[in-house]
This record gives structure tokens, sequence and C-alpha cells, in this order.
């Protein structure tokens, strides 16, 4: 569902955020979507997220599409400093395949979703999956939903999808998108 939604909000020429790159899945559709006009800022706390989603991207041919850095999300307007972005998009948790006591945190999580939505273009949107089903997944999940629903209306709509009847605990999406005719 979320790549089919950035696949209907991505253009070619567009600069996109993926900031947290686990495994590079996003980053690599966001590369394609962007096409040779385009590009990919993909941030992520850890070290190996970085090796396997450079990889994935050096095996695609497209790695001059997208810049690596490894950081925590809540810093990326060092690396946008003041461009707009036309789509950021989230996966939180942990990374599959990796250390499972490392996730996501509400705090940087927030700070993060507040700062790209101060450079997201009229038009743009945030697509954020949340997990739950690990140690300060729900209480992640409250927190960004929390803040979520007291966005302004006037300026950025929110919707969050989740689904009812799977076992376990499947994710949710969150999707907030800057009206078109908004600038704040």
């Amino acid at each position: 569902m979320v790549h089919h939604w950035l696949s209907t909000h991505v253009a070619d020429g567009d600069l996109v955020v993926d900031a947290t790159c686990g495994n590079g899945h996003d980053t690599l559709m966001l590369a394609h979507l962007v096409g040779s006009g385009g590009h990919v800022i993909s941030v992520d706390i850890q070290e190996s997220a970085i090796s396997n989603t450079g990889q994935r991207l050096k095996e695609e041919g497209l790695l001059n599409r997208v810049s690596l850095h490894h950081m925590s999300h809540e810093r990326i307007l060092e690396v946008l400093g003041n461009r707009s972005v036309h789509c950021a998009v989230f996966n939180l948790g942990y990374l599959p395949g990796g250390d499972k006591s490392l996730v996501t945190v509400p705090e940087s999580t927030i700070v993060a979703h507040e700062r790209l939505l101060s450079r997201l273009s009229p038009g743009g949107v945030i697509i954020t999956t949340v997990y739950t089903g690990h140690v300060g997944g729900p209480d992640e999940a409250e927190a960004l939903f929390g803040w979520a629903n007291k966005l302004d209306g006037k300026h950025v709509v929110v919707a969050r999808h989740e689904w009812v009847n799977l076992e376990g605990q499947p994710p949710h999406i969150l999707l907030i998108q800057r009206r078109p005719s908004s600038s704040s």
C-alpha cells in the first residue's frame, strides 16, 4: 500500500527523503520514481542499514540518485537545509534482520516529522509505517498519533490506515499531506 501511494505522489525530478532507510526497499523505489532529474536523501542511525541500502542501489545502478547519511532522522535539516521536499517516508521500529533492541523512539521521530513537515512542498506527503509489535512501539505510535491529531487541518490533512482483521500486531500507516494551497 505504501509503495502504491509513493508511486502516485512521487514524480521524475522530485526531491524526496527516506528517513529510515533500513534495508533499502523504499529508497530503491524512490530512486526509480525520481528519475535521473530527482534525488533521494536517505538516512538511518544504523551503519548496517546504510551499507545494505548502498549495496542494493549499487546493484541496480541507482547510487548516483541517492545521498546516504549515517545519522538520526531528527537531524534531517543538516542535509536538507532550506530545500523543500515533495515526499518523505518512514518505517518505524527496528531494522529487519538487525538488532531488535535498536528501535526508533517517539522523541526523535516526532522531531523528524516536524522538521520534514516544515519543508514539505504544497501537495507533498509524509507516509509513515508504524509498527507496534516491539518494546516501545505502542508508546511511539500513541505519541506520533497524538502529535498528528493536533496538526492544523487548514494546512495539512492527516489519515490513518490500519488493518482490522489480521492476526498479531499489523502496522498502521499515517499519511500527512500538505494542502496544495498551504505554505505554512
